[in-house]
């Protein structure tokens, strides 16, 4: 696998010049939080009604994942070509937005050489199109450990596979985040993670539910052993019901999650508060209109 080429960075260039298309990285703000909403919230929406409605209840940004439940982005149809993207880069400068996040499916535990190549292969891709839609992260992720496969071999496998699409990022203004999800939880294994996947395009997710749900560890403690790896965020809050999560609008929940956004508040952090509003995958949640207009109010109350 070759790092990110010189000509593809040209021809990248190239496409988000036309136009002054580059959206400045991070648009400044003082004390007001950096707003996405993650597209698993809104999996029926169109492309048009995402931009719309983000901009109407005052959000910076958009994580893709997925649009019309269509999850692999490169064949969505606003982002399969050159004039797609840069039609699509139009309409988001248009309406004061950034693209902040692509949530990739690529998977880093697998040992199997063909799966794990196909995770790599998507890894590689979704880095390739970021770099055209100057959006600074991609996510990847573990799930569920192999029970057959020992833990010290399966962190050897994540931190290989974050360190392979890292060098493909290489010359690129992308870097791969990890996600805390799936039995890559605790701090204990983070921490371990990201000190052996260290290199400048590779960083984390911080998922404080997906943590304190499973672990309890507080979001303080969390905090202070990962800010040095954290680069993007996903904030939502749950009920736990008959030992599952069971997810609610902000602060509604049980999740600690506002001492978890204090300590990034006061820790520095730059980056997005990306809602994470988990409706595709349960259906039985209330609708993103309500959710995504919620989370945005209940965001800007908090930081006053």
């Amino acid at each position: 696998m070759k790092p990110y080429s010189r000509r593809r960075f040209l021809q990248t260039s190239s496409l988000l010049a036309a136009g002054s298309l580059i959206i400045p990285s991070f648009p400044l703000k003082i004390d007001k939080p950096l707003l996405s909403f993650s597209t698993l919230g809104c999996p029926d929406w169109p492309f048009d009604q995402i931009i719309d409605f983000a901009a109407a209840h005052g959000y910076d940004g958009i994580e893709l994942r997925g649009i019309l439940r269509e999850m692999d982005l490169t064949k969505v149809k606003e982002l399969s070509t050159s004039e797609s993207r840069l039609e699509t880069l139009l309409k988001m400068k248009d309406k004061a937005l950034r693209f902040v996040d692509l949530g990739s499916s690529a998977t880093m535990h697998f040992a199997d050489p063909a799966e794990r190549l196909k995770n790599l292969d998507e890894g590689r891709r979704f880095i390739d199109l970021a770099q055209q839609l100057d959006c600074p992260f991609i996510r990847v992720f573990p799930n569920n450990f192999p029970k057959d496969q020992e833990k010290t071999r399966t962190i050897d496998l994540i931190v290989k596979g974050l360190l392979e699409l890292a060098d493909h990022a290489k010359g690129s203004q992308v870097s791969v985040l990890v996600e805390s999800h799936g039995d890559l939880v605790k701090i204990a294994d983070l921490e371990t993670v990201m000190k052996a996947a260290q290199h400048p395009n590779s960083g984390m997710i911080w998922d404080v539910s997906n943590m304190w749900t499973i672990t309890k560890e507080p979001p303080a403690d969390a905090y202070k052993a990962l800010r040095a790896y954290i680069r993007h965020t996903h904030i939502k809050d749950a009920k736990i019901v008959n030992g599952e999560p069971h997810y609610v609008l902000l602060g509604q929940g049980e999740v600690p999650i506002f001492s978890a956004i204090d300590a990034l508040r006061s820790g520095g952090y730059k980056g997005y508060y990306s809602f994470e509003w988990e409706k595709l995958w349960h259906p039985e949640i209330g609708e993103p209109d309500v959710a995504i207009a919620d989370y945005a109010k209940v965001m800007r109350a908090h930081f006053g």
